[in-house]
């Protein structure tokens, strides 16, 4: 897979996959006009990521599967407003569909404990927790406010840290540096330990952000960095991993429990089968982006891991969330992970 489609690219493959671009924004099959549910799908991705890509597929396949039923018409790139505006519309059913990862905390805070700060040795560890008990707690909890999940995750990747000022490479060099996270107090708390100055902005915000050093850094995983060209804006990447971090796809409860229980198979069948070939799309372009960064103008540091887990372990980081996320979650996520 290319690492990154481009305006031209990314209109021919709209082309060659029957979607066509409408005034408003959203991608849909080209056939759609007749169709009997009409569905709204937010996401912040931008649109030549392949978290966009495959479920723009899957909605061709639902429209498909259902003999034209369903009409899932995609919005990328926050067409729809920033993640935390898209959550709060998906519960309210002003939205039908939306992806997102950690802004869901200020919900259901176990939502967010995917992204424990290097609680993942690997993918085989994310993979067997998420579409496992652990993700069944979580998608369990969710369900309780209102907001169906679809069983499998869209992988984001592990995240990052970038600079426009100096190397990441030991704790140290985090001492009062100005980097944006996603908005929930995992992330904050995260960097405040480690002695950074965190500051919440949303993903549609960050590249002007980082461009007028309201921030001097940011953490997001690499086909991110890519996609959203952050590298014109920053100068180095720290392989740090410092988080795994996936996007459930949410839809609203009582619109879902509405559909025809066919309907719903269809779009369980495809959004969970976008989702395990997405996964395979980021393994792909993180294993070839190294390369197409440092081309690109960027830097690449590998810090040793342990320093920063140490400085946390320290911090009380670990003890503090244990207790916040409650004993149950933290035992599943120990299940996997191992003792942290």
């Amino acid at each position: 897979m290319a690492v990154s489609i481009g305006r031209r690219r990314f209109g021919a493959a709209v082309a060659a996959t029957g979607f066509m671009a409408f005034a408003g924004g959203a991608l849909r099959p080209a056939a759609a006009d007749s169709a009997k549910y009409r569905l709204r799908y937010g996401t912040a991705f931008p649109a030549d990521h392949p978290g966009v890509k495959r479920i723009q597929e899957a909605s061709a396949a639902i429209a498909k599967d259902t003999g034209g039923q369903v009409d899932l018409q995609i919005y990328p790139n926050s067409q729809l407003g920033g993640e935390p505006d898209m959550f709060s519309q998906t519960r309210t059913g002003a939205l039908d569909f939306m992806s997102t990862s950690g802004v869901n905390q200020t919900v259901v805070p176990v939502g967010g404990i995917n992204a424990v700060a290097f609680a993942f040795e690997n993918y085989d560890k994310v993979w067997a927790a998420m579409d496992g008990d652990l993700g069944d707690y979580v998608r369990a909890q969710f369900d309780k406010v209102g907001m169906h999940v679809i069983p499998k995750m869209l992988d984001n990747g592990y995240r990052n840290i970038t600079t426009s000022n100096k190397p990441i490479n030991t704790p140290d060099d985090l001492k009062g540096l100005k980097i944006r996270v996603p908005g929930n107090q995992l992330w904050v708390t995260l960097f405040s330990d480690l002695g950074a100055a965190p500051t919440s902005i949303n993903f549609g915000e960050l590249y002007a952000a980082l461009q007028t050093h309201v921030v001097d850094g940011q953490e997001n995983p690499l086909a991110l960095i890519d996609s959203a060209k952050l590298y014109e804006v920053q100068k180095y990447v720290a392989l740090s991993g410092h988080i795994w971090d996936g996007h459930y796809i949410f839809a609203n409860a009582r619109r879902w429990n509405g559909l025809p229980a066919e309907i719903r198979d269809a779009i369980t069948r495809n959004l969970s089968d976008a989702a395990v070939k997405e996964r395979e799309d980021i393994v792909t372009l993180n294993t070839n982006l190294v390369g197409s960064l440092t081309k690109a103008g960027l830097t690449f540091t590998s810090p040793d891991k342990q320093p920063f887990r140490a400085a946390l372990k320290q911090a009380g980081f670990y003890t503090d969330w244990k207790k916040k996320f409650g004993d149950e979650p933290w035992a599943l996520l120990e299940k996997y992970t191992g003792p942290l």
